[in-house]
């Protein structure tokens, strides 16, 4: 299987991009507009085939390269079912799942973030991976005081969705901070400081209280996103 992970620095995202093999077609996790020729340059390099671009939510720090990607490679643009951004080709429910020539990924509705954040299961039927977006980060949570964010509904996704899946299963966010690149349910259920030995009133009071500053590009990028990226 090829698998690659791409860094935005400004704005701290991790794409990912994903095949079965050389030659073979691909799927695109995450990826950041101004990354839009490091992700080409690697497809042609892999002689891969982009069939689908996921955003797992709309992001509120970055401008999504659904868009781009789709007017360069032809690709499908795909966001969960409950997404407000009108461009996108496909939406997905939960437990629907998605083959891309043999790359398996099952969606999962893991709200609290958004309102309408997806998590996706790599080889559902034994898992690998989940791609978390920003509902769960290595070491912390995404933050639920916007775009419909929900401290409550962030704890229910987090501990009874994708808690539920094997410990060895990777975990690989949308975003990281502190130089993690992933980490695994079990780390998690052990380690990230906010829910390990945590009840829901316990987090739900952590996550009232972050008091952070909205992203720098939110007045920007959630317009930009519901239109795929385009300004």
């Amino acid at each position: 299987m090829i698998f690659r992970q791409f860094f935005d620095a400004e704005s701290s995202t991790y794409t990912y991009l994903m095949a079965s093999g050389q030659g073979r077609e691909a799927v695109i996790i995450d990826p950041v507009r101004e990354q839009l020729e490091h992700y080409l340059a690697a497809v042609t390099a892999l002689e891969l085939k982009l069939v689908k671009a996921i955003d797992t939510h709309t992001h509120a720090d970055h401008i999504t390269a659904l868009g781009a990607l789709r007017d360069r490679t032809g690709c499908v643009t795909l966001m969960g079912e409950f997404t407000k951004a009108e461009c996108v080709s496909m939406s997905v429910r939960e437990g629907e799942r998605i083959d891309i020539d043999g790359v398996q990924l099952k969606a999962l509705y893991t709200p609290g973030h958004t309102d309408e954040s997806f998590s996706f299961v790599l080889r559902p039927e034994r898992p690998a991976a989940v791609f978390t977006g920003d509902v769960l980060l290595i070491r912390g949570t995404g933050r639920t005081d916007f775009q419909g964010g929900d401290p409550h509904k962030s704890w229910d996704s987090i501990v009874n969705t994708l808690f539920r899946l094997p410990d060895d299963t990777l975990v690989y966010p949308a975003h990281d901070y502190k130089g993690w690149t992933a980490s695994s349910i079990g780390e998690e259920k052990r380690h990230n400081p906010r829910l390990a030995g945590k009840d829901e009133a316990a987090y739900v009071d952590i996550m009232r209280n972050l008091n952070l500053a909205n992203p720098k590009l939110m007045d920007v990028a959630v317009p930009a996103n519901l239109a795929c990226g385009k300004t």
